[in-house]
């Protein structure tokens, strides 16, 4: 697990719950089934109003990759390019053709098929620039979904803090009651302003990072074929992707070679 992000969300309620309860608040004030149904299912409607459903599918189950670690593979993936230049160079591409049913990554394995199948350096970047920026297109729109949330929901948050007070306003005769009806409309807005800010918002930045760094590594793959497609010498080949990489992991390949 990611422990940024668990941290994360940990530190946000603990540190928002501590100051409410030494107000001398207490958690029945927040809880209110009626205000998270409002803004929950209000922003939700929004959501699929302006995305298909299959995108905003995808973007809830890209929740994962929020709250997982992200693999450390830079490394293995580098020194697997560098074995494959060696072998390049000693047997020919053609012999990588063996090794593509143990390979993983399916970028890579299809940037290597065309580089066996004997496909020239420019037009394998063409064809393998079109798929890349073809995924990052379509990854794009994930982190969309949760920013388009944290927009509508602190406007529903306030939709449903008015309705409340609708509803407050009828009972006037009342009065004992209608402090605590202001109060408990109020907490939609908090609802919306909350789960915005402390969940929909991060989740689009973190979502943005990991697919920034799975888009550089697929660059890290291209690369690395087309190199072995074009002979270079291994231990360049290392260097050159050693580029690629944050200078952590940098040190990581270095040590392992």
């Amino acid at each position: 697990m990611d422990k940024a992000s668990i941290g994360g969300v940990f530190l946000a309620l603990a540190g928002i719950l501590a100051g409410l309860l030494i107000e001398g608040g207490n958690l029945s004030q927040v809880l209110q089934p009626t205000a998270a149904l409002i803004v929950m299912g209000g922003t939700l409607g929004a959501v699929l109003l302006q995305f298909p459903l299959t995108t905003v599918m995808a973007a809830f189950r890209s929740l994962g990759h929020v709250f997982a670690a992200p693999r450390k593979q830079n490394a293995q993936l580098i020194a697997m390019l560098v074995t494959f230049a060696n072998k390049a160079r000693r047997q020919g591409v053609v012999s990588l053709d063996a090794d593509l049913q143990g390979i993983q990554d399916p970028f890579l394995k299809q940037a290597l098929m065309l580089a066996v199948d004997g496909t020239e350096p420019a037009d394998l970047r063409k064809i393998m620039r079109v798929s890349l920026d073809s995924s990052m297109e379509d990854e794009e729109q994930l982190p969309a979904v949760f920013e388009s949330a944290g927009g509508f929901s602190p406007t529903i948050g306030i939709l449903g803090a008015v309705l409340g007070l609708i509803q407050v306003m009828q009972h006037l005769d009342n009065i004992h009651e209608v402090g605590r009806g202001i109060a408990v409309a109020f907490v939609a807005t908090i609802y919306g302003v909350g789960v915005a800010n402390l969940f929909f918002l991060p989740f689009a930045g973190k979502m943005r990072i990991r697919i920034r760094e799975g888009h550089r590594r697929r660059e890290m793959l291209l690369e690395g074929v087309i190199s072995i497609l074009e002979g270079m010498n291994p231990r360049m080949l290392e260097i050159k992707l050693a580029g690629f990489v944050d200078d952590r992991s940098r040190e990581k390949t270095e040590r392992a070679a």
